[in-house]
């Protein structure tokens, strides 16, 4: 399988799994519980594109110029490489007839990212230890991710042939 391939068959399915992992976020937000958000993200990326990679708080760092919008675009974009990642590994059967585990599996793969790169970077500490409440933070990723894996495998199932 080429890589235009595998990314033309990622492409729908990170759109999707991202989206899903979305919905997620926002049932949890109606429940009263905190989301991510990915005006931070963009503004992490822009200071990163200007050469600072770590901020004792990106909330207090100097806003970027449309972060909000590039935090949701590096978001989805993300979830993109993530979809990726799991075609490579699974390889073109997968495509074919998609199953749970390893989308779920390489889901739940994917928290390693926000708890020991970007929390760190952006001032939360390794595995949201400087936050109030870093186990239920790392919880709350975990699953998270747990839901992205998930909409890893719907997404996949949508856009298989047949």
């Amino acid at each position: 399988m080429t890589f235009t391939a595998m990314l033309s068959a990622a492409l729908p399915i990170g759109l999707g799994a991202t989206l899903v992992m979305d919905v997620w976020g926002l049932l949890l937000r109606r429940l009263g519980v905190a989301a991510p958000n990915f005006a931070m993200v963009g503004r992490w990326a822009g200071h990163l594109w200007q050469g600072r990679v770590r901020h004792g708080a990106i909330a207090r760092a100097e806003p970027v110029r449309h972060e909000l919008m590039w935090g949701w675009l590096i978001h989805y974009a993300i979830g993109v490489l993530f979809a990726l990642l799991l075609v490579v590994i699974v390889g073109e059967g997968w495509l074919l007839a998609p199953t749970l585990w390893p989308a779920l599996a390489v889901g739940l793969g994917t928290v390693v990212a926000p708890l020991c790169l970007m929390q760190p970077a952006m001032g939360a500490g390794f595995c949201a230890a400087k936050t109030p409440t870093p186990v239920r933070n790392c919880l709350k990723s975990l699953v998270t991710h747990g839901v992205f894996g998930l909409g890893l495998f719907l997404s996949a199932s949508l856009v298989a042939p047949g």
